[in-house]
């Protein structure tokens, strides 16, 4: 089976360092595991066979439900039984996890997250909807509410937090709970002891952003 990394738009945008430090780590063996960085909106040429290990839910539900012929797994199922990866320790902190919208039937990542959480010291108060029943956190709504309606529903999910500090794992999250007062930590910051950036926040500003990426650097047409 024939292992491909991708990051996702989101996190290319956000901090291409990163998504190179986990591609890094996942080479550590001297394994080959292409780095794959076009949009999951585009059939991926890959073979028949070929498993995406991912950081975004969104990108493992469309290749999952889109695709035939490919598997995935996200990385932090990977990285949760993984005995070589330099864990931080956290020291204890109380924070909370706002789960992803297209996890809500993927318990398999729910966990991992949770490990992973664990394996770094951090302490966890779920919040009263989580893991299969997790209210979105406002981002899916752009779109199809207006934005200011979209905000609103933001720091209503936001306020909903028990704790100040929210572990996320959709870069978008890090946009709402931003706009909702918490302070976001994105979990492959957590994981490679580098802080959370808030950068563009604005549903517009952000959705654009992103948007960019996928038409010009994330679409595979352009970039041959």
């Amino acid at each position: 089976m024939k292992k491909v990394y991708a990051p996702g738009c989101a996190l290319m945008v956000y901090k291409p360092a990163l998504a190179k430090k986990v591609h890094t780590f996942l080479q550590r063996g001297g394994d080959d595991i292409p780095l794959y960085t076009a949009c999951c909106r585009h059939a991926p040429p890959l073979p028949e066979g070929s498993q995406l290990v991912n950081t975004c839910a969104g990108c493992d539900r469309r290749f999952r439900a889109q695709y035939a012929g490919l598997t995935t797994i996200s990385l932090w199922e990977v990285l949760a039984e993984d005995d070589t990866f330099p864990f931080p320790d956290y020291g204890g902190q109380m924070m909370t996890v706002q789960d992803a919208c297209p996890t809500r039937t993927e318990d398999r990542v729910h966990i991992a997250i949770r490990r992973l959480l664990e394996r770094m010291n951090i302490s966890v108060r779920e919040t009263d909807s989580s893991r299969a029943t997790a209210v979105c956190c406002g981002d899916s709504f752009y779109g199809v509410l207006p934005v200011d309606e979209v905000k609103e529903r933001m720091r209503r999910r936001a306020e909903a937090m028990p704790v100040p500090e929210v572990v996320v794992y959709c870069v978008s999250c890090i946009k709402s709970m931003h706009i909702g007062g918490k302070t976001p930590r994105y979990i492959v910051d957590l994981l490679f002891g580098e802080s959370t950036e808030i950068g563009t926040s604005e549903p517009d500003a952000w959705h654009a952003e992103l948007n960019h990426y996928i038409e010009n650097e994330g679409n595979p047409e352009k970039v041959r």
